[in-house]
């Protein structure tokens, strides 16, 4: 039996979007040339990540590239003992890499790296070549980085700014790549400028001269090579350009500040100027007025968010009152209906929602302690389907190791018992089974459990919501009233919810569910158990969703499961946890 036919090859291409391999040949071009090598040799190929879809875009200039070490783990496994690429330097460009291919030969579980040009195999002067073929590599890639560093200098030094002009200049395409410079845009340049010069007046303000320009000189950002259409200026926008100090000839890189040697669009007086305007440098405005519940609720009539306004009144008499009203931003709609609700009134509003979901201590006390006992009831109902899995998986498990043994046999060298391609098929087939009985293993019981927690922390919020927002800071109420639900809407001075489905699904039948509570309770414990649970596990109100539906009522982007701990003392403590 010749070395070849006992060697397993790994195929592997890598591309990086960095410098370094910029006339490289792409991840198909790799390919290509790594089946004319296969095939002219007739390599045992176990596995492939080669191609656009299964070769790896990532620089090797620093080491933790997943496919890499994933080929690293199959070779220190024995799964394969060889490397097909197009060139060394798809494999590492760093010392750490380099160092454990290397090691891998020295410890003999890799036996060969061939490439489109030479064949390294495990002897003291090809590993000795291919040593130093990362080492150039490296080499290369270092002083990639230095020229990188040293053109970037330059530059500074130049008063040239090292990336992305703003808005109203360009970056120059006419000289040599690296001496570019940063012109005005014939476009755009004194849009900006009378912006600025609107700006300096004091007479304006940043979303009134946003308006301006994008509904009256229509002007239009620069095209990207994510967005290639023109877009109108955005709020952040109009800001970002109100604080840049690029405008006044200066540019800020890596937290240092820049004599930039471009044409400034105002004096440094006047920048100083509009940081005044806009509350403090650097910032485009200063908040000094923090409100519970900003940024959750919005506008039933134009879909705009909900902002807070803190308004002053005195009387003659000296008294003097402060209200909060929460109102429209009109951002979408600046002629929206919709009127501004006292917070009191807002308050009183949040207030009946919770009232309508508190429930007793009983309810509370009993229905806890025996979503415990469904708890045990569903896991000792779980453990025959376990029993059954695990012997499922212990039998793929086993075919899987038959399947090697079988491929890899002598006798099936010229692929008669089984070809590459049958082998790769029943091997994929049989792993996505065994992955899915282990995730069924791991999940076996952790739904349930899962549920009887969520549905735990669900009566804790029940009960004690109503005592917490009352008494509680405004980062407390502020969080009540996020857990609530989504869609929160005001329309009409009227707020509405959409309950999260736990609670709907708990409490649809509140007060039928209290009444039987208690008809348990008045009654001796003993005699009643069978009674409770048979309620419990049974009432429409508290049995729980199926499984699918309870992931999708507590998705990630919801807020669920506030848990209430009353404590002895004023403050509280209030824990989240996302599902």
């Amino acid at each position: 039996m010749d070395t070849e036919t006992k060697l397993k090859y790994i195929s592997y291409t890598r591309k990086s979007t960095e410098s370094e391999d910029r006339q490289i040949l792409s991840l198909d071009d790799q390919e290509k040339e790594l089946k004319v090598i296969e095939k002219r040799n007739n390599l045992n190929i176990v596995q492939r990540f080669a191609g656009t879809s299964n070769g790896e875009s990532q620089s090797a200039h620093k080491r933790g590239r997943p496919i890499f070490n994933f080929i690293m783990g199959q070779i220190d496994k024995g799964k394969a003992n060889a490397l097909l690429v197009w060139h060394p330097n798809r494999l590492a460009r760093n010392a750490y890499d380099g160092g454990l291919i290397i090691t891998l030969m020295d410890e003999n579980k890799l036996i060969e790296v061939k490439t489109a040009h030479r064949t390294y195999s495990n002897t003291p002067e090809d590993k000795f070549m291919l040593q130093l073929e990362f080492g150039m590599a490296k080499k290369s890639s270092d002083d990639n980085s230095v020229a990188v560093k040293r053109g970037l200098k330059t530059k500074l030094e130049m008063g040239w700014y090292p990336s992305r002009a703003p808005l109203g200049y360009l970056n120059s395409i006419t000289k040599e790549k690296g001496s570019n410079e940063i012109i005005k845009d014939p476009e755009r340049f004194e849009l900006i400028k009378r912006m600025w010069q609107m700006m300096i007046t004091g007479n304006y303000t940043p979303p009134q001269i946003l308006q301006i320009a994008n509904k009256e000189w229509n002007l239009k950002t620069r095209p990207t090579k994510k967005y290639a259409g023109l877009k109108s200026l955005s709020r952040s926008a109009i800001y970002k350009i109100f604080t840049n100090p690029f405008y006044y000839g200066f540019f800020e890189y890596h937290n240092n500040l820049y004599k930039g040697n471009h044409e400034p669009m105002i004096t440094e007086e006047e920048f100083d100027r509009v940081q005044k305007f806009l509350g403090r440098r650097g910032n485009p405005r200063a908040i000094t007025k923090r409100f519970a519940f900003t940024g959750l609720m919005k506008c039933g009539n134009c879909g705009a968010m909900i902002t807070a306004e803190e308004k002053t009144k005195r009387q003659k008499n000296g008294n003097v009152h402060h209200y909060v009203y929460y109102r429209c931003t009109k951002r979408k709609d600046e002629h929206c209906p919709e009127k501004a609700i006292r917070l009191d009134e807002l308050n009183n509003q949040i207030n009946q929602i919770i009232n309508a979901l508190t429930i007793s201590d009983e309810f509370r006390n009993w229905a806890i302690k025996y979503l415990h006992e469904i708890r045990k009831t569903q896991a000792k109902a779980n453990e025959k389907g376990i029993e059954n899995k695990q012997k499922e998986l212990t039998r793929i498990i086993k075919q899987l190791d038959s399947l090697l043994l079988k491929y890899t046999a002598p006798e099936n060298s010229d692929g008669n018992l089984i070809s590459s391609d049958e082998y790769q098929a029943l091997k994929t087939r049989l792993i996505k089974q065994k992955l899915a009985l282990e995730s069924d293993l791991t999940d076996q019981g952790k739904q349930i459990n899962e549920w009887v927690e969520l549905s735990e922390r669900t009566f804790n919020f029940a009960r004690y919501a109503s005592i917490h927002f009352n008494n509680g800071d405004m980062e407390t109420k502020r969080a009540i009233f996020a857990c609530l639900g989504s869609h929160l809407i005001i329309k009409n001075q009227k707020l509405s919810i959409d309950l999260h489905p736990m609670f709907e699904t708990i409490f649809e039948n509140k007060n039928k569910a209290e009444t039987e509570i208690i008809k348990v309770i008045t009654s001796k414990i003993s005699d009643n158990i069978g009674q409770f649970m048979e309620f419990l596990v049974n009432c429409p109100s508290l049995r729980r969703r199926k499984d699918s539906n309870l992931r999708e009522d507590f998705s990630p982007n919801i807020l669920a499961g506030c848990c209430f701990k009353p404590l002895s003392h004023a403050s509280t403590l209030i824990e989240f946890r996302k599902y």
